[in-house]
């Protein structure tokens, strides 16, 4: 018998004789190591198993690892395919159902081997095309492409792959002192790539049984997000115009042929983005190959702040078709077998799936609740598997009807003592603002709170109801945190996004404020131990609310930036700054506008800690270091902390913890006085010092 199932019919065994279970425990450090990542899940063809990713932490190693899993859609144990010292990700199944492919970041070893003696596959630190048996088995490797590959899909015929492999003279280079980079480029920078020299990304046609790759497209520029049609004729991707400037966010769906010999051909029709790759998803084929779905955006100038909408293609004639235009922002849209549309649609708070009729735009909800969706999988059979959370489950595989748990990788969630999660919603100005409070766990109603105001990113994004553990370990620490979807959030539609456009700092701060004073006037914070603290947009908030709100007695500042004209071609952003800024040789106002933080650190008095990550291209250290200096040469307290080799996502397990420790002993350090947290000081013994950086890989 499953350890897991004869431990919790022991558990219930007891319970009914009268033994109470173990009472539920606060939330700590450690569980940032035990929090799992499911993702990527797909459908074996015959819509009985569903193939997962799942992200672990090993803290004796001090790395992150991806491995691939099953587990049966009907239900039952899930099983782990993949053991390995690096990761394996985005599995798919063959048309047969026996063999998975998958992509895999270096030299893979089974668990368990089919063969102990069997030779182990020569390491390739670059990431590959690998396959194995479906039920288990030795991993192989199938493609060996110079500089490794970033997506791919599947023929239908069982016998080829289009893979995205990159293209440049340095590509692949093995030379130990590397060429010197070389660009003429406009977008020359991305986190996690760094330096974009002449490469590019080009599909290739790759034979699975021997593994040779041939490629088929050749213009000099990028594509992304393949997809083979089920009648094996048409390869749909993302690309933009040949001869297109990478200036401008111009994407374009294209359709051709497998063997090459035609022309690529033009699908979408509107002005702005089509299937932008900072989405997540490209074009996806109908059942009977004659349409295609995909995501399309609002003109250029409105970059991430338009709700982007669903644009159906008829592949034949060209036609296309926009159907359930909504005020708000869909994601992943894919075909069901009886040929509706399913997709995830962002809404205030929540992000639900929905099954969309093509034709009239009628739209079902299949699920519904203060719950926030992440991904999902339609088989061929119609079930879906669906990647959801809410405020008391991190996230987990669902079968859509009945939301009936497949995986539990974060049953150990149920047994911690969290805090009650509140929606709130009040006035600032003429708009009326809406969020989520986080209250300590047993909260005293009687009682002050020393509040946090946790500032999303973005900043288009939002808080949802769905499992936050950085705010559940503020609230065991003895603090209120306030999650406000200032002006500027998704999920309420354009006008509430777009906001802030070209205006930061303005609007968005005042709703934090008016959030603020909401909380100390319903009794729940104290007004004279307020925090305010955030990442990547939400450090860039950070920095407004500390040089225009005085109440806010200490901060974190994480990965931001105060004067956006010091990273004007140092980050990755110089497009969507023309966009929605103007140069800054033709507009200075508006560049010294929104840098206020920064060109008058005389508002500020309040103590931050700044943080950044050293090999960060969305959001350079440069921000933290100006501000951090800034603080200090007035004298006022401040701390900066970098994290060696991360990107703007941090990944090594220490680190992620060394974050949380320091973020609670500092904010335990301006508004406890008395003394620091037990939660804090529990968790106060600095960090490993030796680490190995786990793998690095652009999903």
């Amino acid at each position: 018998m499953d350890r897991r199932i004869a431990a919790l019919l022991l558990l219930a065994t007891l319970t009914a004789a009268g033994e109470e279970a173990p009472a539920p425990t606060a939330v700590s450090l450690d569980d940032i190591a035990r929090l799992r990542t499911v993702a990527e899940p797909s459908f074996s063809p015959d819509g009985a198993t569903v193939a997962y990713s799942l992200a672990v932490k090993d803290t004796e190693r001090d790395t992150a690892s991806t491995d691939i899993w099953t587990v049966p859609f009907a239900g039952g144990a899930p099983k782990q395919l993949t053991r390995t010292d690096s990761s394996e990700w985005k599995p798919r199944y063959a048309a047969d159902g026996a063999t998975l492919f998958f992509l895999g970041d270096a030299g893979a070893k089974p668990a368990p081997r089919a063969d102990p003696d069997d030779e182990k596959e020569e390491e390739d630190e670059n990431t590959q095309l690998w396959r194995m048996p479906a039920a288990g088995g030795k991993p192989r490797r199938v493609t060996d492409l110079p500089g490794g590959i970033s997506d791919y899909a599947l023929a239908p015929d069982g016998r080829r792959a289009v893979v995205v492999a990159e293209v440049g003279r340095n590509v692949g280079s093995k030379a130990k002192v590397p060429p010197p980079i070389e660009t003429e480029r406009f977008f020359f920078k991305e986190d996690g790539r760094g330096y974009i020299d002449d490469r590019t990304r080009q599909l290739f046609i790759v034979d699975l049984a021997t593994g040779k790759a041939t490629q088929l497209t050749a213009a000099g520029r990028d594509h992304w997000h393949p997809a083979w049609s089920p009648d094996g004729s048409l390869i749909a991707y993302t690309a933009k115009d040949v001869g297109a400037t990478d200036a401008d966010l111009n994407y374009e769906i294209y359709v051709q042929p497998p063997q090459g010999g035609a022309p690529p051909r033009k699908l979408s029709t509107s002005p702005g983005a089509d299937g932008d790759p900072a989405w997540g998803s490209g074009p996806a084929w109908s059942a009977d190959s004659k349409r295609l779905v995909w995501l399309e955006g609002a003109e250029d100038k409105w970059i991430y702040y338009a709700p982007h909408q669903l644009a159906v293609a008829d592949v034949a004639t060209g036609a296309v078709t926009r159907p359930s235009r909504t005020d708000q922002w869909y994601y992943a849209p894919q075909w069901a077998p009886d040929g509706s549309v399913v997709a995830l649609v962002e809404q205030d708070r929540t992000i639900w799936l929905a099954r969309i009729d093509p034709l009239s735009g009628a739209t079902t909800w299949l699920n519904r609740g203060e719950r926030t969706g992440y991904e999902f999988a339609v088989s061929g059979k119609g079930g879906i598997a669906l990647l959801d959370s809410d405020d008391r489950t991190p996230a987990e595989l669902y079968a859509v009807g009945g939301m009936r748990a497949l995986t539990h990788h974060n049953d150990w969630a149920a047994k911690r003592r969290l805090g009650e999660v509140r929606e709130v919603a009040f006035r600032s100005g003429d708009a009326e603002i809406h969020g989520l409070l986080v209250l300590p766990p047993d909260h005293d109603p009687a009682k002050r709170y020393p509040l946090i105001a946790d500032l999303h990113g973005g900043p288009v994004y939002q808080h949802g109801h769905e499992f936050d553990l950085d705010a559940q370990l503020y609230a065991a620490a003895g603090y209120a945190v306030l999650k406000v979807n200032p002006r500027g959030s998704s999920g309420r539609g354009f006008d509430y996004a777009r906001a802030i456009y070209a205006d930061w700092g303005n609007l968005d701060a005042k709703d934090i404020s008016a959030g603020i004073t909401h909380a100390i006037e319903a009794g729940i914070a104290d007004p004279d131990r307020i925090a305010a603290g955030g990442w990547s947009y939400g450090g860039i908030l950070t920095g407004y609310m500390i040089a225009s709100d005085p109440r806010i007695k200490a901060a974190v500042y994480g990965a931001g930036v105060s004067n956006a004209q010091s990273t004007f071609g140092v980050d990755m952003y110089a497009r969507e700054y023309l966009l929605e800024l103007g140069a800054p040789w033709e507009t200075p106002e508006t560049w010294e506008r929104i840098a206020y933080p920064f060109r008058h650190p005389e508002r500020i008095r309040t103590p931050t800690q700044f943080e950044c990550a050293e090999a960060d291209d969305n959001v350079p250290c440069v921000g933290a270091q100006q501000m951090y200096l800034a603080l200090k040469a007035r004298g006022v307290p401040a701390r900066l902390i970098v994290y060696p080799g991360e990107n703007h996502g941090l990944t090594v397990p220490s680190y992620l913890v060394h974050r949380m420790r320091s973020n609670i002993a500092w904010y335990d350090r301006w508004l406890k006085p008395a003394g620091a947290s037990a939660t804090a000081a529990a968790v106060s013994a600095p960090p490993p010092v030796e680490r190995r950086i786990p793998s690095r890989r652009d999903r």
